[in-house]
């Protein structure tokens, strides 16, 4: 009855989830006939042999699968991966993975289209990066006997505070769940709480923190540093929001009354708002390169646009400071990943709102590796101190990697698992 009453809502509510799905934005990849798919439309798989069916709803999921994905073909080759993503970004994110795997889109929670994708792709497990949980879908995939495990799960107290409120919803999810690998022991214990069996629960960390620093990319970013100038101090805000690029372009403008030379690398979080950015900084009297141009960078070049999508580490790599966005806005958005900088030994900055992070977040700052700001003016303050003090900011770098290098192990402990 619960479903059913669920399903109902569910379709009154499908139109607005297709519209806000499908509509068409600046740097969004078109789903073109590929529509189909989401209503279970799906073309059968490029194999005989029952694949391991990942899901990742989105850029930050499909990133955080990469890892994953990479170590079980290391481990077993001959393992066909298919990967689901909802979004058109998320597959974007995906195609860059190769012939690692197979995508499809995700089919809408509807047990139909649910079932005609199973049928279509007969895959043998399922694991869900990081709490996507739908109703009809755990329903229909557990009546096909597939088990089932979200992998790098969280649930924050705001989450598990909602989910109390629909308990018996929860109780629909939960019981067909075979494996559920926590990030940290709060996560766990919110899961114990909400009625999944303790055996069932596992700690196993983060993938996040097995963030592979290939010599490819180390090259990719030091061909790239000699691009944007060698003996010219760079800084990078990445992953930013509409209404904090404002507050990005004051503190450059202020820490360039002073440092005259200084290149920010501005990369907004949605692709769909690179063109929007890019005319920001233009009519903000910024002289402004996008990374798409290719166009030879000048010394007068002040901002060098990052529209490109998977090149995060790249440009990290290229800069020697970095501030992460999502974290300037209130608690709208409560910032993103703290740890790529890490992993590359950059300094990092970040603004008060990062609850979307708190333990890694909080970590970093204890351990000396991130500085926490409020206002434009106390990061512009900030990164000249660091420009100025370059010893000081390599040993923020070196505090950082060390607590990646600490909390490393994820993916190897979860794929035991699973």
């Amino acid at each position: 009855m619960i479903r059913l009453i669920y399903s109902l809502f569910l379709a009154l509510l499908s139109p607005l989830l297709l519209y806000s799905l499908y509509k068409k934005k600046d740097g969004k990849p078109a789903f073109g006939r590929r529509w189909k798919e989401h209503f279970g439309c799906t073309p059968s798989l490029n194999t005989t042999q029952a694949p391991v069916w990942i899901h990742a709803v989105s850029v930050g999921e499909a990133i955080a699968a990469a890892p994953i994905i990479k170590t079980l073909k290391k481990q077993t080759p001959e393992q066909p991966i298919l990967v689901t993503t909802t979004t058109s970004t998320g597959a974007e994110q995906i195609e860059k993975l190769g012939d690692l795997v197979e995508h499809r889109y995700m089919p809408i929670d509807f047990c139909f289209a649910v079932r005609g994708f199973l049928k279509a792709t007969k895959p043998e497990k399922m694991l869900i990066m990081e709490t996507e949980l739908w109703p009809n879908t755990l329903h229909t995939v557990a009546k096909f006997g597939i088990p089932i495990s979200v992998l790098n799960a969280r649930l924050s107290e705001k989450s598990f505070l909602g989910y109390k409120k629909v308990q018996p919803i929860f109780n629909l999810l939960g019981k067909h769940l075979t494996h559920v690998c926590c990030q940290y022991k709060d996560d766990a214990d919110r899961f114990v709480a909400l009625g999944i069996q303790p055996e069932k629960v596992h700690v196993t960390g983060s993938v996040k923190f097995d963030i592979e620093i290939t010599e490819q990319i180390q090259a990719s970013g030091g061909i790239l540093r000699k691009q944007l100038g060698e003996d010219r101090p760079i800084w990078i805000a990445t992953s930013t929001h509409k209404g904090e690029d404002e507050q990005v372009l004051a503190a450059h403008r202020s820490l360039l009354h002073k440092i005259p030379n200084a290149l920010l690398i501005l990369v907004p979080r949605h692709p769909e708002r690179f063109n929007s950015v890019f005319e920001l900084c233009q009519s903000a009297d910024f002289k402004t390169v996008k990374r798409t141009s290719n166009q030879t960078l000048t010394p007068n070049c002040q901002i060098y646009l990052g529209d490109t999508m998977g090149e995060m580490l790249t440009l990290i790599g290229a800069s020697d400071i970095c501030f992460m966005g999502g974290s300037l806005l209130g608690n709208k958005v409560g910032g993103h990943n703290l740890l790529e900088p890490a992993a590359l030994a950059k300094p990092s900055i970040t603004g008060p709102s990062y609850y979307n992070f708190l333990e890694i977040a909080e970590t970093l700052i204890k351990e000396d590796a991130t500085k926490v700001i409020i206002s434009a003016e106390e990061l512009a303050n900030l990164l000249e101190q660091l420009m100025t003090q370059p010893e000081y900011a390599e040993k923020m770098g070196k505090n950082a990697q060390s607590f990646i290098s600490k909390n490393s192990g994820a993916v190897i402990k979860t794929l035991n698992i699973v």
